[in-house]
């Protein structure tokens, strides 16, 4: 007998199961690179558990969607407007057919991602590229193609594109309000269950507890709601992704546990340097000092490939053997409050004046600002009322915004820059105050 439904242990969500469809999915070529892709590049430098991959993180992100979907659109949870709103709702042949679509661009979200993850993404891709459109390309491919107009009954690619990518990402194509909304389910700002399972995946594999919070009850609170206008509110908004305001507290902690991983983790300095170091090897390892965009070379490179490079050219080429002999850059300057309100760019003039004085090659900068301000999400109170997330939880609006902004030196220089940086450092962040 053919078995139908199979199960994978994880160690997030004890199991994912999937059905033969998904499975041919997961069997194919582009998924199964994602065994070889690390979800946080070199953070196994400084904490040496986290060694997952995106594999199974894209498991993850297809349970915790199918979840995400029977609870909005069982119908206890649905209200007679949203139900008029939206027409697929009513419609089991449509649900069917969506939910197969939502699963599929789960498992498919992040098959464009390059080796090491989004370590070399921003400056190493050609303009105008991003994992975003290589996983376009990918589930728009011939071969892709041929599983998703085999299967019964036959999907889309452009409608597993909207979902995977979401609006964002996909601007040249129309969503209706349904396709947002379930775009929404795994990329939102807010609850998009992509963030949901790295935060909860990345906190267990560190060994740490800051990515930790109530996905359970979140899941179970969400809800399709109108979104609160301003004004007389006598028309509600366009539907969009909300909780019930039992899960409100839920959503909090969701959005401090972000925080605390990018504050603790995803920036600690020491991880971030391997980043800029992983990136000068690459400009002069790959050729031209780009990734490949054709689809062949993206599928035939993963770590695999530039690890074993990286141990070859580690006794000829200094980026390389920082990494392999673990002899990088270390931090000398950090961005604080004290200098940001004297002058907002201190850091900047701290990295200049050091190159000038010992060498622009003997110095890395990192920065990272954070895009301002939480999302703004509704939120169903028990009588009915829908209201902001942002008028409700003031937790959410005191939610802090991690921004980096560090100096890293070479570590033959380190001890020197720092003397000389600890007795010109008021002139250099105060460029108009004479130095005494």
């Amino acid at each position: 007998m053919t078995k139908t439904q199979h199960e994978i242990r994880d160690p997030i969500h004890v199991f994912v199961r999937l059905g033969g469809d998904e499975r041919q999915v997961v069997d194919s070529r582009p998924f199964q690179r994602l065994r070889h892709i690390h979800q946080l590049a070199l953070t196994h430098f400084v904490y040496p558990g986290a060694t997952h991959r995106r594999f199974e993180h894209s498991l993850g992100v297809m349970e915790l969607a199918s979840r995400a979907f029977d609870v909005i659109t069982r119908p206890e949870h649905v209200s007679d407007a949203i139900r008029n709103h939206i027409k697929e709702i009513p419609d089991q042949t449509k649900l069917s057919y969506w939910r197969t679509v939502l699963r599929m661009a789960a498992l498919c979200h992040d098959v464009g991602h390059l080796p090491f993850s989004h370590a070399a993404e921003r400056e190493l891709l050609p303009k105008g590229w991003n994992h975003e459109r290589m996983t376009r390309a990918i589930i728009e491919s011939d071969k892709m193609r041929e599983i998703w107009e085999g299967l019964t009954p036959p999907l889309r690619a452009r409608d597993i594109v909207k979902l995977a990518l979401g609006k964002k990402e996909a601007r040249d194509l129309d969503f209706t309000n349904w396709e947002a909304i379930l775009s929404e389910i795994i990329t939102g700002d807010a609850f998009g269950v992509d963030r949901m399972d790295y935060l909860l995946r990345d906190s267990h594999h560190a060994g740490v507890a800051y990515g930790r919070f109530d996905h359970y009850r979140l899941l179970d609170t969400l809800r399709i709601l109108p979104s609160p206008q301003e004004g007389d509110g006598s028309e509600p908004g366009e539907p969009m992704l909300g909780v019930s305001e039992g899960g409100l507290h839920s959503a909090e902690a969701l959005m401090l546990a972000r925080y605390f991983m990018y504050a603790q983790v995803y920036f600690h300095p020491v991880r971030r340097i391997y980043d800029i170091h992983l990136m000068d090897f690459l400009r002069e390892w790959l050729p031209n000092g780009r990734f490949s965009t054709d689809l062949d070379d993206h599928l035939a490179l993963t770590d695999n490939e530039v690890m074993a490079a990286l141990l070859k050219e580690a006794a000829t080429c200094p980026h390389a053997s920082r990494i392999v002999g673990r002899q990088h850059f270390k931090v000398l300057y950090e961005r604080n409050p004290q200098d940001t309100e004297i002058n907002p760019e201190a850091a900047a003039r701290v990295y200049e004046a050091l190159s000038k004085q010992f060498g622009e090659d003997l110095f890395k900068r990192d920065t990272y600002p954070q895009p301002v301000g939480q999302p703004d999400f509704p939120v169903e109170l028990r009588d009915g009322t829908i209201v902001s997330s942002l008028s409700k939880s003031a937790a959410i609006k005191q939610v802090p915004v991690v921004s980096i902004d560090t100096v890293f030196a070479e570590r033959c220089i380190h001890e020197a820059a720092r003397k000389w940086l600890q007795d010109h450092r008021e002139t250099i962040i105060c460029p108009n105050k004479e130095e005494t």
